[in-house]
């Protein structure tokens, strides 16, 4: 008898109803670690806005989620707290001011909590992974929050990146706390850490690597310190292409990467990202005009048929079926149900 309703005709590769079904925990850390899996782990996630953006109301809108779609595992976003708390910049020498933030900065604290409270409801059923970003993208949201541009912050870099550089420091020695105490306090599995900037147009490899790359890989190997099981997200935020290759050798057990804005694919990818699991393969660009991919386009045959296929290409192994990013907060949950029900079926 098979798990989903597809016909026992239509592959041979279909997982039958016999086999012993592992705990979504072990499925997730199998897969993470290139082991055995009954079936392929999912994962999407998407913004939560408005009043479910802060609070017990965050809450309950993730558990709510996770238990309607029944996917594997949680990736909390970090919803409230993109911007790093800093003080007024109006000259370059002000960003060697920065300080360390503290375990008890409602920056960090709020978001220990917020993670605390929903492993403590789910966390025994899956893995559970908190959103951080590296501390370039911490620095350029806290920036504009304080009405610096992007364009300005590059400014800045080119008048002095020392200095810019110590203020990436300090933000490294904060996110790689608040890394800390979500995977030790608030029992977290691992954390999904998300490096930006690596667009062609804004560094050149030598100077990112030079400016940015320390403070990234200084939280991520904090991270590691804590969790063997932490995911890298080489974000293609806003459709834009990056230079892979800057981001190739950081130490993490997953890499997700955007496979329609890179054109790199789940198969390609496998060599590049050196055997280590991959995690993604569904498009889903979207904006305030346009959803981009067939996880919004496609009908219930063509995206359970994408979704099977996308396994049988690439094998069950260090495989974790998601997003490029976030989906669109308005897609109807049920067409991820639709894929989690074909991915469960091979």
């Amino acid at each position: 008898m098979l798990r989903t309703g597809v016909s026992s005709n239509s592959s041979p590769y279909i997982k039958k109803q016999e086999e012993k079904d592992m705990d979504k925990r072990t499925r997730v850390l199998n897969a993470l670690n290139g082991k055995e899996v009954d079936c392929v782990p999912c994962g999407f996630w998407f913004h939560f806005g408005g009043e479910e953006a802060l609070g017990d109301a965050n809450v309950q809108a993730h558990l709510k989620y996770y238990r309607e779609t029944d996917l594997d595992f949680v990736k909390i976003m970090c919803d409230g707290y993109f911007p790093y708390p800093l003080p007024e910049i109006k000259k370059v020498s002000d960003w060697k001011s920065l300080k360390p933030l503290t375990a008890e900065h409602p920056f960090i604290r709020e978001q220990v909590e917020r993670a605390k409270a929903i492993v403590q409801e789910i966390g025994q059923e899956r893995c559970v992974f908190y959103n951080v970003f590296a501390p370039f993208s911490s620095l350029r949201f806290g920036a504009e929050e304080i009405g610096i541009s992007d364009a300005r912050v590059m400014g800045y870099i080119k008048e002095d990146h020392l200095a810019v550089m110590a203020a990436l420091d300090v933000i490294a020695q904060s996110n790689a706390l608040l890394a800390e105490l979500l995977i030790t306090e608030a029992g977290c599995d691992g954390v999904y850490y998300c490096v930006q900037g690596g667009e062609y147009t804004r560094f050149t490899p030598e100077e990112y690597r030079s400016i940015i790359t320390p403070s990234d890989k200084y939280v991520l190997e904090h991270a590691n310190r804590f969790s063997e099981n932490n995911i890298l997200h080489m974000c293609g935020w806003a459709g834009n292409r990056n230079q892979l290759a800057i981001w190739k050798d950081y130490p993490a057990k997953a890499v997700n990467w955007a496979v329609y804005v890179e054109g790199l694919s789940l198969e390609e990818g496998r060599f590049f990202i050196d055997g280590r699991t991959a995690l993604g393969g569904f498009e889903t660009h979207w904006d305030e005009h346009t959803q981009q991919g067939i996880i919004y386009t496609g009908t219930k045959d063509e995206l359970q048929e994408y979704t099977r296929n996308l396994i049988l290409n690439y094998g069950k192994r260090g495989l974790i079926l998601g997003g490029d990013c976030t989906i669109d907060a308005k897609l109807d949950w049920e067409r991820i149900r639709w894929i989690i029900e074909a991915a469960r079926s091979v």
